[in-house]
């Protein structure tokens, strides 16, 4: 079964046109996820919004945006004046320039998609649009109108198709130099340099996501298994050492028994 487009609309560069459809590349829907219930009944729990003062209900209707302009101090936005201003889509992936695959910091990389032709006919145009990309080694700066905003977008080769990145906005991405403020200009040579290039040559690989298990994923589906099963359920390392250092002073009428920690 075919995948569920998130976005349909055209690839646009100078006079050449593509109908396209994106993917979702990356997803977490297939972790697990937990919902809250009662536990006296089992039923879930809804949330509902009360007023922070009075702490009487407060229905949807009566719920507006509020933009804090100081400490209780808000500026109303009523839902249609919020809407007035999301930008228009034109369903429109625009080129605005190619550029080096490597002149882009990653760092501006949000969300990756699969970009690829919509229908048949459009599968020459986005061929010829891919395997000139690819033989440039540049990748495609656009701009759409993406899920309420309009996003800039880098566009890539990736395969028998292309990938396309949402990237962050210049505000949302913080400056390096305060993480980097305190590391001080070092000069490193001589033994200590080539040990490091040492070990660094002997752990030389490949990379492979395969290899890089979620242990916290796993764990929670064998202890929903092992309930399931009505299998008992072993406690934790950590919580057995807890466990064992709480017992660690026993009292025997009016003597301590020390039990040591295994």
């Amino acid at each position: 079964m075919a995948p569920r487009a998130n976005w349909k609309g055209v690839l646009k560069v100078a006079e050449l046109s593509c109908p396209v459809s994106l993917f979702t590349a990356a997803s977490t829907s297939e972790r697990i996820a937990f919902h809250t219930l009662n536990r006296q009944t089992g039923h879930r729990v809804q949330r509902q919004f009360v007023d922070s003062e009075t702490g009487e209900p407060v229905e949807p209707a009566d719920q507006v945006k509020g933009y804090e302009m100081g400490q209780g101090d808000y500026v109303v936005l009523e839902p249609e004046e919020i809407a007035a201003v999301i930008p228009e889509s034109d369903k429109v992936l625009d080129v605005q320039a190619f550029i080096k695959c490597d002149d882009i910091d990653d760092t501006y990389f949000d969300r990756p998609y699969y970009l690829a032709p919509s229908n048949p006919v459009a599968q020459e145009a986005f061929t010829l649009l891919r395997e000139s990309m690819r033989s440039k080694k540049v990748a495609a700066l656009a701009r759409a109108v993406l899920f309420r905003r309009l996003r800039s977008i880098l566009i890539r080769a990736h395969g028998n198709g292309l990938i396309a990145t949402t990237l962050n906005f210049d505000y949302e991405v913080r400056s390096a130099e305060e993480a980097f403020s305190e590391i001080p200009e070092m000069k490193i040579e001589g033994e200590m340099l080539d040990l490091a290039k040492h070990i660094i040559r002997t752990k030389k690989g490949k990379f492979d996501p395969k290899t890089f298990d979620d242990r916290y994923e796993a764990a929670v589906a064998e202890l929903v298994k092992a309930k399931l099963e009505g299998r008992e359920i072993k406690a934790p390392r950590k919580a057995r050492a807890e466990q064992g250092r709480r017992s660690h002073g026993r009292v025997k009428g009016k003597r301590e028994s020390f039990v040591p920690l295994r």
